[in-house]
């Protein structure tokens, strides 16, 4: 059983942490934007008062909070992680955040005589809540493999991909893989529907087909039951592809199709969407075509 800090238990971290308790691990949290939700006090997760106190009773600290600065601020700001930390303490970041401040963030608590690992995550809140999640991990071998135990429970797919900010990297090319096919299956139900076709008709043979993927079987009924509660928001996606296409401009890459996918999720967030799942990319799409793939009240009766 380790000691276990956790910050950010939102939609993604509550059921992490969940996984953590159920593993027989002590985990430790404080309030970040709101408090710990019931259900893991009533499991036995310790509250204290500050990121700093979450640090002084913990042999590891994971932090997944939305953005880079949100990450600086408990990390380094005051009454922070940092301030709290005992050396050979692990901190691990499952955020998704700048690869070029997570090295800055490392190399900070290195400092400090501790270990840090960047492993974003993926799967979403589905993924959480069946501890399925992949994790894309970046750092030492040896602080991977302390880690192991704790990225088992709650995640399946997890690999060490390189060193500090190497996760990151790959977290946001993950995300720009998921923000297109998004927007292929938007494109796909649209066409077949304006056509006249079945929507939930057409996904399910496609499902047998080569252009079978998760995103088609989740994402793409969610576009037809209009079920577009997060999830994981279009704000945090568009954060992502933000990190993409600062970085391709600093690489002097071109991503060409990541730009048309952010502009789709502007236009939603233009128009009230910001908070919706980031399956709703498809709302966008159909206001150009002036065809809903189904309509909200009939979603459920046609996704049968």
């Amino acid at each position: 059983m380790a000691k276990i800090g956790f910050i950010g238990l939102g939609i993604m971290g509550a059921p992490m942490a969940g996984h953590l308790l159920d593993g027989g691990h002590e985990v430790t949290s404080c309030t970040h934007r709101k408090a710990p939700p019931d259900a893991l006090t009533k499991k036995g997760l310790k509250v204290v008062k500050t990121p700093k106190d979450v640090a002084a009773a913990s042999e590891i600290v994971i932090t997944m909070v939305p953005d880079t600065p949100q990450v600086e601020a408990v990390l380094f700001g005051e009454n922070g992680v940092a301030e709290g930390l005992k050396k050979g303490t692990l901190v691990i970041d499952m955020s998704s955040i700048s690869p070029i401040e997570t090295k800055t963030f490392a190399k900070k608590i290195n400092d400090l005589g501790c270990d840090y690992l960047d492993a974003p995550v993926s799967g979403g809140e589905v993924g959480a809540k069946a501890a399925s999640l992949t994790i894309m991990v970046g750092g030492t071998d040896a602080a991977f493999e302390k880690a192991k135990p704790v990225f088992a429970l709650m995640g399946k797919n997890i690999t060490l991909v390189g060193p500090n900010g190497v996760g990151q990297t790959t977290k946001v090319a993950n995300q720009i893989v998921v923000a297109l096919t998004i927007e292929a299956v938007g494109e796909a139900l649209v066409f077949a529907s304006k056509a006249g076709a079945d929507p939930a008709k057409v996904r399910q043979a496609l499902m047998g087909g080569l252009a079978s993927s998760r995103i088609l079987e989740v994402h793409g009924e969610r576009m037809i039951k209009r079920t577009f509660d997060p999830g994981f928001r279009i704000e945090l996606h568009q954060k992502d592809l933000n990190l993409a296409l600062q970085g391709a401009k600093a690489l002097g890459v071109s991503l060409p199709n990541t730009a048309t996918a952010q502009e789709l999720f502007n236009a939603c967030a233009a128009n009230g969407g910001s908070g919706w799942d980031h399956s709703a990319m498809v709302k966008a799409l159909e206001l150009m075509a002036n065809h809903p793939v189904a309509e909200d009240s009939a979603a459920s009766a046609a996704a049968e």
